[in-house]
């Protein structure tokens, strides 16, 4: 044995001893030397994570991770204060004017200059006070924040998720939006308010914050402040102002263009809610006893002023294109009135020059102030390149600083007959047929019969629409039937087709699918529905289009000190089919070479369209278009005191205006002028087998009458300036608006012992009044077809 001492080290396989580098032999108490013993120092050894507890993380890691984001965004948000200063007020409380231009570049108008005028707390009434608290903020006086951050979350979660874009700000918040920031929608800009809402608050008191809200928020009709909006709504000053006014106003806050209901009388409903909300909200927070809330009514508001810059159409134009912008999300109302934007539209001012002229010489000098009914006209017109859906041209009324209400935007009388082409476009992409069976085209013949009842797949429907003059056609085609406007056909065919399917088919063309009265049910086929002229000519630029649609377009470019805003780009589909399309336009060429609107003819190219009446004669419409331009043109009655709609009675010096006259009239001048400088087009058509006039006609095989349009009378055609009949009685209509008969055929009809009206029994529902008797000037029975009158012929 080695005199060498021996160590403990295990041999590895060869033999040789391990190094004893970091191995030792255990103490006796069982512990490696250099090992602290976990008894020695009184501590409790911790034992290793092993296995799935190692990717659990411990206490220590969760809460570092959890203060550390923490803290840093405690810290950025202290630095954020202490870097961020109240500003001096932004360049909108000086807000610049909007310049409108035409295509070429020439001015429209400029608008836009602020209208304000700052005053006290202490004269703004209480009750205005406390009904605009009751409207944006309830515990701004209540509450030290200035901030509500759940509410701001909320509005960010739901922008975020697509529910729209939505305010979360507190009074103090708007204040400093409207004050010292902007209206654009970024993160910063919203960090920025809250940063600088938190030091205002501190800095002022709530009444100083509330004044200058109050003083700076926007209430729509270039009003800025409540004493403007005072002014702008009711004519008098803010210390004038009623509890009801004052709830108006602060309604007006939430939207200022939506909720103007002069300017939209199809929104007052929507405004009234908004209304009864802020009353219901004063009366909740003890700030208005529930007694006089009962007896609280709405205070319509008067008409607008706006200033002698936008006088004649320029007003109109303007408010067309704040609202095409507003609704098509490009910039809304409060964003535009800051000013500084250049907008040039599609309006094409030789065009527009001549929709002027046109309506001068077809209505406007034919007008005399000696007599009562010419006080009540009023005419709307609208004009639309079918390819590209540009509006060229658009007239609102006489003009804009007497009459506010845009009549070629406006939704709230009747269309009558310029509704009809619709249900037959709908017949031919539904494959309707009749009720025995029949395929639906132009050539189908129907019974034309006074008061028919219209028959369903359950029988009858119990709805009888007369014809005007109560005239018995019998059996007709419904190319003739549209020609005559026959109205117990197109109530049937309407019924064939399916209401539904007519209402989808208007809606696909282009008619808005909340459009007031656009009913799915028989009557629908009379135009009870209140689309506007503009709406009108979108979908007769569909027609004429083959069926392809697109949503009209009105502004050309937007620019702000240089920078281009962006614009959404226009889509066409494919509406209705070609065949569908073309098969109409097929149909309406006969309305103007031998139908109630012969007065068309007058354009010298190929044209189509329809004449139409409202009930009870309050309007009276021509559409129509060739090949490459839409338009439509409504003569309406108002009496300018009251704003009611009038009927069109003595007006012009005739006893009824119809759709063949004036409307047609007008139409035709203006064409001809806009299409001047360009060659004539002829109509390239498709339509469905059976469309054209040569076509066998298709009858009920068990029928022993076959009807061929040559043999029913022909409407009388003579322009509206012909020696017209006296109105008589209406004939009628019913609960639903489906009154019958039209103005556009009492003024056509033969008087007696004069006239040359034609053999007819009675006037169509277009107006081709005809007379009983025979021809010529020789007097006799000729004229009761033309006796009575009608409605939305």
């Amino acid at each position: 044995m080695s005199d060498e001492p021996q160590s403990w080290a295990p041999r590895d396989s060869s033999g040789a001893r391990a190094s004893s580098t970091g191995n030792h032999p255990p103490t006796a108490s069982g512990e490696q030397p250099g090992k602290k013993s976990a008894k020695r120092s009184g501590k409790k050894a911790r034992p290793r994570r092993t296995g799935w507890r190692r990717a659990v993380p411990t206490w220590r890691m969760t809460l570092g991770t959890l203060l550390g984001p923490a803290v840093l965004l405690g810290i950025g948000i202290f630095a954020a204060y202490r870097l961020v200063d109240i500003p001096a007020a932004n360049a909108s409380a000086t807000a610049q004017s909007n310049v409108y231009f035409y295509r070429d570049g020439s001015v429209i108008a400029r608008d836009g200059d602020v209208n304000r005028e700052k005053v006290k707390l202490t004269q703004i009434p209480s009750s205005v006070r406390h009904a605009v608290l009751a409207a944006e903020d309830r515990d701004f006086y209540s509450d030290d924040r200035a901030v509500d951050v759940k509410a701001m979350v909320r509005a960010g979660w739901n922008t975020v998720t697509g529910k729209g874009k939505q305010g979360g700000s507190t009074i103090t918040q708007q204040y400093v939006k409207n004050y010292y920031l902007g209206q654009e929608r970024t993160l910063l800009r919203k960090a920025k308010e809250a940063i600088i809402a938190v030091k205002l608050n501190r800095e002022e008191t709530k009444d100083q914050i509330f004044e200058g809200y109050l003083n700076t928020s926007y209430f729509g009709r270039n009003a800025y402040g409540v004493q403007a909006a005072a002014q702008a709504y009711y004519g008098k000053n803010v210390e004038d102002l009623t509890t009801a006014e004052g709830a108006y106003l602060a309604s007006l806050l939430n939207a200022p263009s939506a909720y103007d209901v002069i300017a939209h009388p199809d929104n007052e409903p929507a405004a009234q809610r908004r209304w009864n909300y802020v009353l219901n909200g004063m009366v909740k927070e003890g700030w208005l006893d529930a007694a006089e809330r009962a007896t609280t009514r709405f205070p319509t508001p008067g008409e607008a002023k706006p200033p002698t810059g936008l006088s004649g159409q320029r007003g109109y134009i303007v408010q067309a294109v704040e609202d095409y912008l507003n609704r098509r999300g490009i910039l809304d109302a409060k964003t535009l009135a800051t000013g500084g934007y250049r907008i040039t539209t599609t309006l094409d001012k030789p065009k527009q020059d001549a929709f002027v002229k046109a309506v001068d010489e077809n209505v406007m000098s034919r007008t005399s102030a000696e007599r009562e009914a010419d006080r009540n006209v009023r005419v709307g017109g609208a004009s639309i390149v079918p390819e590209t859906g540009e509006v060229v041209a658009l007239y609102g009324g006489i003009d804009y600083t007497k009459q506010y209400v845009s009549n070629a935007t406006r939704r709230d009388y009747q269309v009558g007959s310029i509704f009809k082409p619709f249900v037959l476009t709908s017949a031919v992409v539904n494959d309707s047929t009749t009720q025995d069976g029949r395929p639906i085209t132009a050539n189908t013949v129907y019974d034309g019969t006074n008061k028919r009842t219209v028959v369903g797949v359950q029988g009858s429907t119990d709805y009888a629409p007369a014809n005007e003059d109560d005239v018995d056609y019998g059996d007709i085609t419904v190319r003739v039937a549209t020609d005559k406007s026959v109205n117990s056909v197109y109530a049937q065919m309407a019924q064939d087709v399916g209401p539904g399917k007519v209402r989808d088919t208007a809606v696909a063309l282009g008619i808005p699918a909340d459009t007031p009265d656009l009913t799915a049910s028989p009557s629908i086929a009379l135009g009870t529905a209140n689309a506007s002229v503009l709406d009108m000519a979108e979908a007769y630029a569909t027609l004429a289009d083959h069926g392809r649609h697109g949503r009209y377009v009105l502004v050309d470019q937007v620019t702000k000190d240089g920078a281009e805003i962006e614009l959404p780009e226009r889509t066409t589909d494919q509406a209705v089919s070609r065949e569908a399309a073309d098969t109409t336009t097929a149909v309406l060429r006969s309305v103007v070479e031998g139908g109630t609107g012969t007065a068309a003819q007058a354009v010298g190219r190929p044209a189509v369209g329809k004449t139409g009446t409202a009930e009870e004669d309050r309007a009276a419409w021509f559409a129509g278009y060739t090949p490459d331009l839409a338009t439509v043109v409504a003569v309406m009655g108002q009496n300018p005191d009251t704003g009611a709609q009038t009927p069109l009675y003595g007006a012009l010096g005739l006893p009824r205006l119809n759709g063949g006259g004036a409307p047609a009239e007008t139409w035709a001048a203006y064409t001809e002028a806009a299409l001047r400088s360009s060659p004539a087009q002829e109509f390239d058509l498709r339509p469905a087998p059976g469309s054209d006039e040569g076509d066998e006609l298709l009858v009920d095989e068990d029928s022993d009458t076959s009807t061929d349009p040559s043999s029913s009378p022909d409407p009388d055609t003579a322009p509206s300036g012909s020696t017209p009949p006296t109105p008589g009685t209406d004939t009628g209509g019913n609960s639903t608006g489906d009154a019958t008969g039209g103005t556009d055929g009492g003024t056509n009809a033969g008087a007696d012992g004069g006239g040359t009206a034609g053999t007819d029994s009675g006037s169509t529902r277009d107006g081709t009044a005809g007379a009983t008797g025979g021809t010529g000037g020789t007097g006799g029975t000729g004229g009761t077809g033309g006796t009575t009158a009608g409605n939305s012929g």
